[in-house]
């Protein structure tokens, strides 16, 4: 009777917890939201300043008090304050429906807006005091590629070539644009459009920082059709438009080449061309940890292979895995002579001190490979891998010295990781190759079956300690990763066949053997 009330209470406690775990959940998530709403009505109050700023400027020269009084008793003012409410609504309205975590982060709101108003900024500038077909109408469409993805910048291109269009028939100075052909004007949003999503698929392709600038010359291609199909007359205007559209492709991708690196350091951003660079061997971090504790290098270089191969498995970002797992174990490099993979000398550090400092010196390196990853500035997708791939797991070598020196009397918490569980597939994922590999290397058998054994009971301890609780990994997701690293593995440990030891004959016996000089059997 006593162990059902205990067993009742236990369980009411549990129900109680979570239901205030899901409470406290609930009102981050709405302060979150009021943040990215407010946020995004922010920006919206900027863009309009900038646009009358945009205003001030094509009266500047006239009596801009009267040019403007007078532009805002005129219909055009309001018409094109209406189209951008109405493109902001739809805007919101797409991030709302189809990306609602995006508009619970600021720094994600500030990055949009950032590529916006950069964007239509140097557009309107080489519109209004160069040439219309001279502005750089691809820059939105890749930057957005680069920093945000493919849908996004496909989506943003659009509503940038509506607000280029409202710019040019309502703010704009159609004398300033050097172009006899009225259509332009209307049909720029369309050159936009078009140039952009031609880039945006293009893009797909830029491995390096360089290729940019490769991209944005083959993308104007269809803005130099579209100016020549337009424009076409043989005179000197139309040879000095049509090479403005061609200038307006490289214009886009110096343009792209200098900003994409800028907003990446404003903020904090991943991309590709960034991952590329983290992961070369010739990285700071990774020198130095190459220098410092070779056997922790050579463990992530192989983790690494591994992540990668399960992220590819389960559709998920192979790149960003990689990165993660080469500098998930960073930490170690202060103090790499009491981790097994740097003992070279057969001495083990931890045999002269008490198992309770060995845990702290163990569990230490996640710590300090979060901070050490913060003071170089990399990724916080990556930092937070250096917390997340040991979750809360027990220490079990040490756990169990301690719990024979003190008869069993051991609080296991106190021989665990503090860090944070997997909250993403790729932290999952980064925390059983991390094991596996690890277990995999002790092994003197290592066949397929074994190897595969090892795995899945890496994977089912991890489960029964609810680890993967916090992220929204399938249990198909783990049963492809466990067969992809047992493939992996069994290629990386493979067995080798035993070569016989011979007598291998000296030069000077070979040579006299092709003179017919000595007998074979010399």
């Amino acid at each position: 009777m006593q162990n059902n009330t205990i067993s009742n209470e236990k369980k009411n406690w549990q129900i109680h917890a979570i239901k205030t775990a899901r409470q406290k959940q609930r009102k981050k998530d709405k302060r979150q939201n009021w943040k990215g709403k407010l946020t995004f009505i922010l920006n919206f109050v900027i863009l309009l300043g900038i646009l009358m700023l945009i205003v001030l400027i094509n009266g500047y020269g006239n009596n801009t008090k009267e040019f403007l009084l007078h532009y805002l008793k005129s219909k055009d003012f309001y018409f094109l304050i209406a189209s951008m409410l109405m493109l902001f609504g739809v805007l919101y309205m797409y991030y709302q429906m189809d990306k609602k975590e995006f508009l619970r982060s600021p720094k994600n709101i500030f990055l949009m807006f950032c590529i916006l108003f950069t964007s239509i900024i140097i557009c309107y500038i080489f519109s209004k005091f160069f040439v219309l077909y001279a502005r750089p109408c691809l820059l939105l469409a890749m930057l957005a590629t680069v920093l945000l993805s493919k849908r996004e910048a496909i989506f943003l291109n659009i509503v940038f070539a509506l607000m280029l269009f409202c710019i040019d028939n309502f703010t704009a100075m159609p004398e300033g644009f050097f172009v006899t052909n009225e259509l332009a004007i209307v049909l720029s949003p369309l050159i936009t459009f078009i140039g952009g999503t031609f880039s945006i698929c293009l893009m797909g392709n830029a491995s390096t920082r360089l290729k940019i600038l490769v991209v944005s010359l083959i993308a104007c291609i269809p803005v130099i059709v579209l100016v020549c199909t337009l424009e076409f007359k043989f005179n000197a205007n139309f040879f000095v438009k049509l090479s403005s559209a061609a200038f307006s492709g490289i214009l886009s991708g110096m343009f792209a080449f200098v900003l994409q690196a800028l907003f990446e350091w404003l903020f904090n951003k991943v991309t590709i061309y960034r991952l590329r660079e983290l992961t070369d061997s010739n990285a700071p971090l990774m020198k130095e940890l190459k220098e410092r504790a070779i056997g922790t290098f050579n463990h992530s270089i192989i983790v690494a292979h591994l992540a990668e191969s399960c992220a590819i498995a389960i559709n998920e970002d192979a790149t960003l895995a990689r990165a993660m797992a080469y500098y998930h174990d960073v930490g170690k490099m202060h103090q790499p002579e009491f981790f097994t993979e740097n003992q070279n000398s057969g001495r083990n550090p931890h045999d002269e001190i008490l198992p309770e400092l060995s845990v702290d010196i163990i569990r230490s390196h996640t710590k300090d490979g979060y901070q050490l990853l913060k003071k170089h500035g990399l990724p916080d997708v990556i930092v937070d891998a250096t917390v997340q791939h040991h979750g809360t797991l027990p220490i079990k070598y040490f756990y169990a010295k301690a719990m024979k020196m003190t008869d069993g009397e051991v609080n296991i918490k106190e021989y665990s990781y503090n860090g944070t569980k997997p909250q993403t597939k790729l932290n999952a994922i980064l925390m059983i190759v991390d094991a596996s590999e690890a277990i995999a290397r002790s092994l003197t058998e290592r066949s397929a079956e074994r190897v595969e054994q090892l795995v899945r009971e890496v994977i089912e301890e991890r489960m029964q300690l609810e680890q993967f609780d916090e992220c929204d990994i399938t249990l198909k997701e783990l049963n492809i990763i466990k067969e992809t690293i047992v493939d992996c593995l069994t290629g990386v440990y493979h067995d080798r066949v035993s070569y016989p030891k011979i007598n291998l004959p000296t030069p000077d016996i070979m040579q006299k053997l092709e003179q017919g000089g000595v007998d074979q059997s010399e």
